[in-house]
């Protein structure tokens, strides 16, 4: 009798890519909370004296879904790369979490106004939104594949 093995799924190219990228670009994220929860004066070097107030009086809780929402995703990113369906809920977390920052940042403070005006704040925010809703789904669509196990 032959030992009958199930074949996984080969890992798509767009995986390795998808998954390097989402990286590189969570890494920056995380990269922005560590420099500012270190208050690291070399990168906030170019903030006005209005912008580093409000950094430094985040509430206990916004840090910590401003933390949540970076290093889960750069989490849900390795956990991309290593293949492993957990990439979708720690995609999701961190959305969670970014709804809670957002919601300090756009609702319960003054973050538009103190980090200026014009559309730049609010453009790269929606950029931020758009690639964590993308890499969940991604994710979502490679667990359905059975690409993440």
């Amino acid at each position: 009798m032959a030992d009958v093995t199930p074949q996984l799924p080969k890992t798509p190219w767009h995986l390795w890519i998808v998954g390097v990228l989402s990286l590189l670009w969570n890494m920056g994220g995380a990269f922005d909370f560590y420099m500012s929860e270190t208050h690291n004066a070399a990168y906030l070097k170019n903030l006005t004296p209005a912008q580093l107030d409000y950094f430094n009086h985040f509430p206990l809780w916004a840090v910590a879904t401003w933390g949540v929402a970076t290093w889960g995703s750069v989490l849900g990113s390795l956990a991309l790369l290593a293949r492993r369906r957990l990439a979708v809920g720690i995609f999701l977390t961190a959305i969670v979490a970014m709804i809670l920052t957002t919601l300090y940042n756009y609702v319960l403070s003054d973050g538009l106004k103190v980090m200026g005006k014009g559309a730049a704040p609010l453009v790269f925010s929606a950029i931020i939104w758009v690639v964590a809703f993308l890499l969940w789904f991604y994710a979502r669509a490679m667990r359905r594949r059975g690409v993440l196990l």
